[in-house]
């Protein structure tokens, strides 16, 4: 649980960061989200919590 709670605030962290360097890049790129599909937006989304599950456990193994 503690690790999830790390996860959670570098996530956060890493995003505070962008939108104060890069304020108006991250509004453009928010606005180009428009023209994606949703099921571009999904797969894309899927393919990011697997990856991210693998990796997870691949070092929990580790440890």
């Amino acid at each position: 649980m503690r690790e999830l709670i790390i996860a959670f605030g570098l996530f956060l962290f890493i995003e505070g960061i962008l939108y104060a360097i890069f304020p108006s890049k991250m509004k453009n790129i928010l606005k180009k989200l428009d023209l994606v599909k949703d099921s571009q937006l999904r797969t894309g989304g899927l393919v990011f919590a697997v990856l991210g599950f693998i990796i997870i456990y691949y070092i929990k193994e580790i440890i």
